[in-house]
């Protein structure tokens, strides 16, 4: 699974990356974030297709950028309290499962990030966090999902009425990345983003496929990074590898 990662690139930074044609934060930006846990509002490269003043789709679709909350909250759900549970959507049913095919179908998204967090079991039975990072040090491109949960209890005016939730895709992971954990997030290369994020496209099933061995890197980083309050740079710097170094001795 993928459940913390840090995403720490500025709002501009990302506008340029992603080609945004639409700012859909301009009153806002997030702080850099190392720490990323579920309930937090991160960014989201989205397309959204515009509509007349009688709600019909009106032009081609627009690449924009967007704060979402992270954990998926169906329209058809009876609270947002369900999103605490979806913040990954599997790769092998995201195209069947309800709470997920309708958003797999038309609305996709991309979620950067710097790198993610996972988690290993060391023979000391001490668990020792990962940082999982582009090889290039580029942006990390996570597959991901959104929706839009309209609140009974707000008024149509209220700003709050509706709230835009994300879901990272995930996939099996091998190599290197499968010692540590067996699932990791499904990347989107850049040639195809285009793809992935326009809403007409009818099969996007074709377009998650696993990053390369050699296009991820892997180091401990320190258990500071367990408690979400710790926030900062030093939580993706590297540490030695106890379970190399016991290895190693043995």
């Amino acid at each position: 699974m993928c459940g913390r990662y840090a995403s720490a690139r500025k709002k501009q930074e990302l506008l340029e990356e992603f080609e945004v044609e639409l700012d859909g934060v301009p009153d806002s930006e997030l702080r850099p974030d190392y720490n990323v846990a579920p309930t937090k509002n991160v960014y989201a490269v989205m397309c959204r297709v515009p509509k007349d003043e009688d709600g019909k789709a009106a032009g081609r679709p627009v690449r924009q950028l967007r704060t979402v909350r992270w954990g998926l909250v169906p329209s058809w759900a009876k609270d947002p309290s369900v999103g605490s549970r979806m913040i990954n959507a599997r790769v092998e049913t995201v195209g069947e499962k309800p709470s997920y095919r309708r958003a797999f179908a038309s609305r996709r998204c991309l979620l950067p990030a710097d790198g993610y967090y996972e988690w290993m079991t060391l023979e000391s039975k001490k668990k020792q966090p990962y940082f999982i990072h582009p090889a290039d040090g580029g942006v990390l491109a996570m597959a991901g999902l959104y929706e839009f949960w309209k609140d009974p209890a707000r008024d149509d005016d209220d700003p709050l009425k509706w709230l835009c939730t994300c879901t990272v895709i995930t996939t099996t992971a091998e190599d290197k990345l499968g010692r540590i954990h067996d699932r990791m997030p499904m990347m989107i290369e850049r040639d195809h983003w285009g793809e992935w994020l326009d809403p007409r496209v009818s099969d996007p099933a074709r377009l998650l496929v696993p990053a390369g061995p050699d296009r991820l890197a892997v180091y401990p980083v320190s258990t500071t990074v367990n408690d979400v309050r710790n926030n900062g740079p030093e939580l993706i710097e590297p540490i030695e590898d106890e379970g190399e170094a016991a290895a190693s001795s043995s």
